[in-house]
């Protein structure tokens, strides 16, 4: 199992107001913040996923996407409008995607630096 991500942006305040909202709606808080990143995971655990600053930063090619369970097909639709709202662009709207399995619901965005991400939710989990 892995013990947390990390990921390096060229605008660490960018990502900050980004994925303080777009982590918000599946459950997930800054749990620590230093001069050159932060660290995001549930309340009063540890972080799952590290971004950090650095000046060549950019994220890798096709094929790799950072993928957040959600507890709730609400909570996928939630981290899907914040990601648009906080300057993310939409990679695959809200639904289920059977293709996948009869009950995964996910939603795709793009953040602000390249970086593809998914909130997924399956009512087989509730």
């Amino acid at each position: 199992m892995l013990g947390h991500l990390s990921i390096c942006v060229r605008d660490l305040p960018a990502a900050t107001r980004f994925y303080d909202a777009v982590l918000a709606p599946i459950g997930w808080i800054r749990v620590w913040t230093g001069a050159n990143g932060l660290g995001y995971g549930p309340p009063g655990g540890d972080e799952k996923l590290n971004v950090f600053v650095h000046a060549d930063a950019h994220p890798p090619g096709p094929g790799f996407h950072l993928c957040f369970n959600a507890r709730s097909d609400a909570e996928v639709d939630a981290f899907h409008a914040a990601a648009r709202a906080n300057g993310g662009t939409d990679n695959g709207a809200p639904g289920l995607r059977p293709h996948y399995g009869p009950d995964y619901y996910a939603a795709f965005v793009v953040d602000p630096e390249g970086w593809k991400l998914e909130a997924l939710h399956k009512a087989s989990w509730d």
